[in-house]
């Protein structure tokens, strides 16, 4: 199954404002993904929606969020169930730092439904980091049963390894995240130390055309979340897609 899990939506700052949720599913199924991952910034509020349009057309949505910790380094956290979704809601709720957003330097922030019609602007600036540290979140996303997975670990910000310099050997994760122009060879050979780990390669889209820029295959034999998991968890350098 071909996954490209780290997608943005109209709710993120930084996403555009084509990012609505019927666009992004039609754009998938043009790419060939069998499963995605909406991963708005400390928000999981668009999950629900894509999701719905998903099971209808065919694609498989995972439900999560791409939150900030308190080290500023980017995580993406899946949960199953509208239970889970909710409680992580309220989590990022909680320890969102308050700063209001301001639309015309940061973008709007927008909750929207399939006809594409605003339902809700959110006011807090979604961007910056939750008062929890990378440990904390780990422990509260597997506490739900949930996927943990450092994003974009390549980059030269808002990574794991911009901001630690290093991966927490105690620091339990699904996976790591490569971005669509990762050097992937020349990083391993840099960071030897990763290997053993699963990898997974995400397109990270604010623009739809740049949705299943690059992919996942995971392993397994029909989809659901706990197979998704395992899948993640197993998930080799041969099984991403670069393109």
């Amino acid at each position: 199954m071909r996954a490209d899990l780290h997608i943005h939506t109209v709710l993120s700052p930084c996403g555009d404002i084509e990012m609505s949720p019927l666009a992004i599913i039609n754009r998938a199924k043009e790419r060939s993904l069998d499963i995605i991952g909406v991963t708005d910034h400390n928000s999981t509020l668009m999950a629900p929606i894509i999701k719905e349009i998903g099971e209808r057309e065919g694609v498989y949505v995972l439900c999560g969020a791409e939150v900030t910790t308190i080290e500023e380094v980017h995580i993406l956290a899946f949960v199953d169930g509208s239970k889970a979704l909710t409680q992580l809601q309220e989590y990022l709720n909680r320890y969102l730092m308050k700063v209001p957003n301001n639309p015309d330097i940061f973008g709007y922030q927008l909750v929207v439904n399939e006809s594409e019609e605003v339902l809700y602007q959110e006011e807090n600036l979604l961007i910056g980091a939750i008062e929890q540290s990378l440990d904390e979140v780990e422990r509260f996303v597997h506490s739900l049963g949930g996927i943990f997975i450092p994003a974009h670990i390549d980059k030269a910000s808002n990574s794991l390894l911009s901001q630690l310099g290093f991966l927490p050997p105690d620091l339990s994760v699904d996976a790591l995240e490569f971005s669509a122009n990762c050097k992937v060879d020349s990083f391993i050979k840099n960071n030897a130390y990763l290997i053993g780990n699963s990898f997974i390669c995400s397109s990270d889209a604010h623009y739809i055309e740049d949705v299943g820029r690059c992919s996942t295959l995971l392993e397994m034999n029909s989809i659901s979340f706990e197979s998704i998991k395992e899948a993640v968890k197993r998930s080799g350098l041969e099984n991403l897609i670069l393109t």
